[in-house]
């Protein structure tokens, strides 16, 4: 395994294909802890992780607290409603208050886009040794999920040899919100860099034209694209179309704020053009896997029959898999700043 390059995890957009095996590596020797009985290993004892969330999460807070508990780290948790938030303190004081108390990482989530470059190069100043870990930052980017979702595609395609160059030329599809997505910025950034097709499918407000461009556009704070040759981006209006030649969906949630911006006339309108049921996945001859990030709304992006019943509906394999991933992704930090101290 290589040395691991990262302080800072904010996004999948600096990436190198080394890094993405890495992770995977990692993930699945844990992964395979777990099936040997094995829930929990001295690896991050002594170890504090803090977790600041300035939104709602169930999934990926929980996720990440399990993973550190799982590695024998200490967890903090904080809250936002009884904190010096209320009395005018800036999340960027917080972080630097919770890395002077000893957090070896934060993992932190927070409406504000790049909010976790701007942490960080306050942290790195103070000379902190303390590393974040951006768990959804605004629209930009939510790199442990992306992360997650490639893994269970890469298991689902490659179970036995685990091989995420198995994902070269697969047509993915990608259906929903994707202008207002930061987990499908993440899932972009992963599924190009093993060269897949990905297909972008609903309406032009919710995928506007400019987003076909989306990886050619060099991201914030970064020189040069780690990753040689990417795979393609296509958009596409037609739901039925786009299943047809798929090879794995992955359904957005509809977030229902985006009525109030006009950008939809109706979510049962949405719902009967883009809403993903039985009916049009039969459209596809293949055994195609269905991912959704989650929350769902039932009904609406994804009837109740595929996430009940379909075969290869992943959505509580990504919730699994999340774990390990989280598990190897606080490994490597920890490894690094243990290295640094050297």
């Amino acid at each position: 395994m290589q040395v691991w390059p990262h302080k800072h995890i904010h996004t999948l957009a600096n990436f190198s294909i080394e890094d993405y095996k890495s992770v995977f590596e990692l993930a699945n020797r844990f992964d395979s802890l777990k099936d040997a009985g094995t829930k929990k290993i001295p690896a991050l004892q002594g170890v504090l992780v803090t977790s600041l969330f300035f939104e709602a999460s169930t999934r990926t807070r929980n996720s990440f607290e399990l993973a550190a508990k799982r590695l024998s780290a200490d967890v903090q948790t904080f809250s936002p409603a009884s904190s010096s938030l209320a009395k005018g303190e800036t999340i960027i004081d917080t972080a630097i208050t919770y890395s002077a108390m000893g957090a070896d990482i934060l993992v932190i989530r927070h409406p504000s886009s790049y909010i976790t470059f701007e942490i960080t190069k306050h942290l790195d100043a103070l000379n902190s040794k303390t590393s974040v870990i951006n768990a959804g930052d605004g629209l930009h980017s939510h790199p442990s999920q992306g992360l997650l979702d490639i893994y269970t595609l890469i298991k689902f395609f490659s179970p036995k040899l685990l091989n995420p160059e198995v994902l070269n030329s697969k047509k993915i599809l990608i259906i929903g919100d994707v202008n207002h997505s930061r987990v499908a910025r993440s899932n972009l950034w992963a599924l190009s860099a093993f060269g897949a097709e990905t297909i972008l499918c609903g309406p032009p407000t919710l995928i506007p034209d400019k987003l076909i461009d989306f990886l050619n556009i060099p991201p914030t704070n970064q020189l040069e694209d780690p990753v040689k040759s990417r795979g393609s981006i296509t958009i596409s209006r037609s739901l039925e179309e786009s299943i047809k030649i798929a090879d794995a969906i992955i359904v957005l949630r509809l977030q229902k704020e985006r009525m109030m911006e006009n950008l939809l006339s109706s979510i049962d309108s949405y719902s009967d053009d883009y809403g993903l049921t039985t009916e049009k996945l039969s459209l596809n001859s293949k055994d195609v896997p269905v991912l959704h990030p989650g929350p769902i709304n039932r009904g609406v992006e994804i009837s109740n029959r595929i996430v009940d019943e379909y075969p290869n509906c992943l959505i509580t394999s990504q919730v699994s898999n999340g774990i390990p991933i989280r598990m190897a992704l606080l490994y490597l930090l920890n490894k690094i700043n243990n290295q640094d101290s050297e």
